[in-house]
């Protein structure tokens, strides 16, 4: 596929790592927030959005569940990244010099081993790319940034340890969103189907909800609430299960789950990524 896929960040942020794994021919385009990114898919001046969404590390990314449903655009894919966190510093400087480090706390977040061991100040940064321009444009061999190869290599700044993640299967899901629904792909892995919902107020709704999922024997693989419109009463479930909506099972488990609801919104259909297993 071409044209140009939007990511948050600048060029060198994982998001841009993740465009190019996942659409090597497509052109990245970087934008300030995730809300840019929708909106410029939105609005036509990219085909595809790479969102992400949760670090096996951290957790999930804050508020992207919420921007989702508003957003008009369908989840396509999903693509796993596998995070490698890199201390970047100017050219010739050494791991001894750095005193100070910034990044995105997400990405502080993940290494935090690290850097405790060596009692490097911190430094939140609204972007890790961007945190990798500065360090380049500061030229002080006591400022560094956490951040990608790809933004060592654009930034022409040098590695002074690599791989500094507190943990070794660090990974980051992405989605890939697009102005329309495609429902007719099968992927060899496996389908996932992305909606959310709300649950009535009624005793039990949410239990009585899933139990279709269950005795189906639907995998739901992801269930998160967050409230809307400012009221602790308001509560919408984002939901992920494995299946079709044209699979019979998944077809009866959604027929339940609508009576027990007032407002069911299907998100996405896409193939699971192989590195899901």
């Amino acid at each position: 596929m071409t044209g140009q896929i939007a990511f948050q960040g600048e060029l060198g942020a994982y998001g841009h790592q993740a465009c190019v794994e996942t659409h090597p021919k497509m052109e990245p385009l970087p934008c300030a927030t995730f809300e840019d990114a929708i909106e410029a898919v939105r609005k036509g001046r990219a085909d595809l959005g790479m969102i992400a969404v949760e670090n096996s590390t951290y957790g999930r990314v804050a508020d992207v569940h919420s921007l989702l449903p508003e957003s008009g655009l369908h989840i396509v894919e999903e693509s796993f990244v596998r995070v490698h966190i890199n201390l970047l510093g100017v050219k010739g400087a050494r791991l001894e010099d750095v005193k100070r480090v910034r990044s995105m706390s997400i990405l502080l977040g993940q290494c935090r081993d690290f850097l405790r061991e060596h009692g490097f100040d911190q430094l939140n940064w609204a972007d890790n790319a961007r945190a990798a321009r500065d360090i380049a444009e500061l030229g002080d061999p006591a400022e560094a940034a956490l951040a990608s190869e790809l933004a060592a290599e654009i930034y022409g700044l040098d590695i002074l340890a690599r791989k500094i993640e507190d943990h070794d299967t660090n990974t980051t899901r992405f989605l890939v969103m697009a102005r329309e629904p495609d429902l007719k792909r099968r992927g060899k892995a496996g389908m996932m189907t992305a909606f959310v919902f709300r649950v009535r107020n009624i005793p039990a709704a949410l239990y009585k909800a899933m139990g279709g999922f269950a005795t189906n024997g639907i995998n739901m693989t992801k269930l998160e609430s967050y409230m809307v419109g400012g009221k602790f009463t308001a509560t919408q479930f984002y939901a992920e299960i494995e299946g079709h909506p044209d699979d019979r099972a998944v077809q009866l488990a959604m027929e339940e789950l609508d009576y027990f609801t007032t407002d069911v919104r299907l998100l996405g259909v896409f193939p699971a990524d192989p590195r899901r297993r």
